[in-house]
């Protein structure tokens, strides 16, 4: 049997075994499309990273969740350049680019006084589609009723580069009551059956953040609830500069915080600025050092 060694980041939080937890793998070159699949699914993380040569950028990275490959990983992209950065394989580089399937994306790295690493990756083009469907079978998919929706911001299907269901909520107590049923959310998401569920509201736990949200998997993705979110927290970003506070001329620099519900903390800063008709979207986060372990592949 061969034998696979995976190491363990949390992004979004200095502390282990809080924020988001990512598998990376250094040796993608030698696994084809189907062991980097049975990888992810041993793993069982809601995304384990494989890191592969590029012809067009610095590093390309490839994502899988236990049930299938993933366009863009925000938590992952950053364990991925951190374990690049904490094993000396970046040299002095501050800025790369990471070719991804939503496309090539540049990387910015900061390392504070204290001496920890901030990794800024910018987002593809913020896209948005309408939600048409019941208000009501959507909140009963999580647990909630409609009186716990949102009613004056739209529910909007959204994309930073993956595609979730913004879903926002009035009130901050409404989280601890939510019970995703993700079976169902295929028959209530019609217009995009395959994508993931993003409540969040203007409420937060911590003073100094800004947005806070839960993300619910889709079920072909084999996991129920991812715990901090680098894409989504992006096209929150986007969703904010849009319908809450569109009068900014200078950019917005938001903290979403996310996690609290399942005990794994975490913030994603999430920077928005003006460009013609569009907005650009960065975020930033940290990551941290887990653990290292071997997933047998079947022979």
């Amino acid at each position: 049997m061969k034998s696979i060694k995976v190491y363990h980041y949390d992004t979004f939080s200095k502390e282990p075994n809080m924020g988001n937890p990512a598998g990376v793998v250094f040796n993608g070159e030698e696994l084809t499309e189907s062991e980097m699949q049975e990888i992810a699914f041993k793993v069982g993380f809601n995304e384990t990273a494989f890191p592969v040569k590029s012809d067009i950028a610095d590093l390309r990275i490839r994502f899988f969740t236990p049930g299938h490959e993933m366009n863009l990983c925000g938590h992952a992209s950053m364990a991925t350049v951190f374990a690049f950065k904490e094993k000396g394989m970046l040299q002095n580089k501050t800025t790369l680019t990471i070719e991804t399937n939503a496309g090539i994306l540049p990387i910015k790295l900061n390392t504070s006084t204290e001496g920890d690493v901030f990794i800024t990756m910018k987002q593809a083009a913020p896209e948005f589609k309408a939600y048409t469907g019941s208000k009501e079978a959507l909140a009963s998919s999580i647990g909630l009723s409609a009186s716990d929706l949102h009613e004056d911001l739209p529910i909007l299907y959204g994309s930073t580069g993956t595609w979730t269901l913004l879903i926002p909520i009035k009130k901050l107590d409404a989280f601890n009551k939510m019970k995703p049923n993700n079976k169902q959310f295929p028959s209530v998401l019609q217009e995009m059956p395959k994508v993931s569920i993003h409540p969040f509201c203007l409420d937060t736990y911590d003073k100094g953040a800004d947005m806070h949200a839960r993300h619910f998997s889709s079920p072909y993705s084999g996991t129920i609830e991812d715990a901090v979110t680098g894409t989504a927290s992006g096209v929150m970003g986007a969703y904010y500069a849009m319908y809450i506070d569109n009068n900014f001329d200078e950019p917005l620099n938001l903290i979403v915080e996310q996690g609290h519900e399942i005990g794994k903390d975490g913030q994603v800063k999430v920077h928005v600025s003006k460009n013609r008709d569009t907005y650009e979207i960065e975020i930033t986060g940290i990551a941290v050092y887990v653990n290292e372990f071997d997933v047998l592949l079947d022979a």
